[in-house]
């Protein structure tokens, strides 16, 4: 699930997942990073579910997903488009 606050100049993307789904560690990871494992990890909330919260500039596209323990590759149902290998965000 994505949750979007956004303002005249910059749009907060909170990443989310589900409790326990998948189990361990999980990133987002993206163009908006380098794809670098573990820049932006998630950090479980008091519900359970993981969550982490990214600052983009508005009126952008970027691509990403998420990254399990063990290199699984996990897409959001909530993005706001696929081109086929990963997710779509428009800030």
């Amino acid at each position: 699930m994505l949750e979007r606050t956004r303002s005249k100049k910059r749009t907060e993307i909170t990443f989310v997942l589900p409790a326990g789904h998948p189990a361990g560690e999980v990133s987002v990871v993206g163009d908006f990073n380098d794809w670098r494992p573990g820049a932006h990890p998630l950090v479980e909330r008091p519900d359970g579910s993981r969550a982490v919260t990214v600052t983009f500039p508005v009126d952008q596209h970027h691509g990403f997903r998420y990254l399990a323990d063990g290199g699984h590759w996990l897409d959001e149902d909530g993005a706001d488009g696929h081109d086929g290998r990963n997710c779509l965000l428009h800030t």
